[in-house]
């Protein structure tokens, strides 16, 4: 018969074996169930890189749009890569690559704002094939709680700047400085705005009564006649026009005014175009050098001629300027007059024929 210390030595290797296995067992369900599938299940590794780790740590949660696939393994610095020398290697199972792809992005992301971070991939718009092992996703750039936050301080700031403008300028409006505070504070000021609402309310209502020019504008009827009345008129000149009555709708539906000026401009254009050639007296004018030189010459010359003539040179300079000449053949044309009247009146007196016969 075992003796009782056997016994309870026997108990113990009995406990410590169930123990053993239950942790075993523990073990085994934990590691084959964990985000990358187990510990039997292939996983494959993805890298990212980035400026900033955002205090995401070894072992952090990866997820697929929002669903846990894999876990944080490395991250570590890459000296002389920049602007992004933060890598972070990742480890999914192989079992949620499907929803990986080539041109898939990710972004370190918080649970909340003060939440752990973790690692988000998202495949939205993504098309490209399965990633490889050790592939490289790319990052999408996301504004990071710190980002937010300095953000949201300068607006705070801004917000508080502004606020504080707006009170100077109540304080303004309310101590009466300003053309705008005495606006609001002045008595004078209020009542002129009543005498002018006052006054704005007796114009419209002699408008509407009828008195004065605007307001037999909007209420006699006698205009609205005369303004009819013209745009009838107005109308039946714009049919007799479309008709082709009166001068004016001759003018715009007779093709002879047209076939006439038609005519006219083309005769002008063989006028310019015989005058271009030299032809005729203007054309000869404009393009023969020689007769425009003698009309010089003859220009010349009748300015020299009226140049004498106004300083008196030859008879009928005299004559022009001299007042004893001019006087003197007034005369003479005076007795000659009386000449001639005197023999119309008395022919026998200044006429007599002689005949001798040898």
């Amino acid at each position: 018969m075992p003796s009782r210390k056997e016994i309870q030595w026997s108990q113990l290797k009995v406990g410590a074996l169930v123990l053993v296995g239950v942790a075993v067992l523990v073990v085994l369900i934990f590691l084959m169930s964990g985000s990358t599938g187990g510990l039997f299940a292939k996983k494959l590794t993805l890298r990212s890189y980035y400026r900033n780790a955002e205090g995401l740590k070894k072992g952090a949660p990866v997820a697929l749009e929002g669903v846990t696939i894999g876990n944080v393994i490395r991250i570590r610095v890459v000296p002389g890569r920049n602007p992004t020398p933060v890598e972070v290697t990742m480890q999914v199972g192989e079992n949620a690559a499907y929803g990986l792809h080539t041109d898939s992005t990710t972004s370190i992301q918080s649970a909340g704002v003060l939440g752990d971070s973790y690692l988000d991939i998202t495949s939205v718009g993504a098309h490209g094939s399965v990633p490889q092992n050790n592939a490289e996703l790319k990052v999408r750039e996301t504004p990071s709680i710190q980002q937010v936050v300095d953000t949201s301080q300068q607006s705070l700031l801004k917000l508080t700047e502004v606020m504080n403008k707006v009170n100077t300028l109540l304080d303004t409006l309310n101590s009466n400085r300003g053309s705008m505070g005495m606006f609001l504070n002045d008595p004078g000021f209020y009542k002129k705005v009543t005498a002018v609402a006052g006054n704005l309310q007796t114009v419209t209502q002699q408008i509407n009564e009828g008195k004065g020019t605007l307001g037999k504008l909007l209420t006699d009827e006698s205009l609205y006649n005369k303004l009819n009345a013209t745009v009838d008129r107005l109308d039946m000149i714009s049919e007799s026009l479309a008709a082709g009555h009166g001068t004016a709708g001759k003018l715009l539906h007779d093709e002879t005014l047209y076939n006439n000026l038609n005519s006219a401009v083309a005769n002008t254009n063989k006028l310019v175009e015989g005058i271009n050639s030299g032809k005729g007296a203007i054309g000869k004018l404009t393009q023969d050098p020689a007769f425009a030189q003698k009309l010089d010459d003859t220009v010349g010359n009748l300015d020299a001629v009226l140049k004498g003539l106004n300083e008196g040179k030859g008879s009928l300079g005299q004559l022009m300027q001299n007042r004893s000449v001019y006087d003197n053949l007034d005369q003479t044309l005076d007795q000659a007059h009386q000449l001639l009247k005197g023999i119309r009146e008395n022919p026998k007196k200044y006429l007599s024929i002689k005949l001798k016969v040898f």
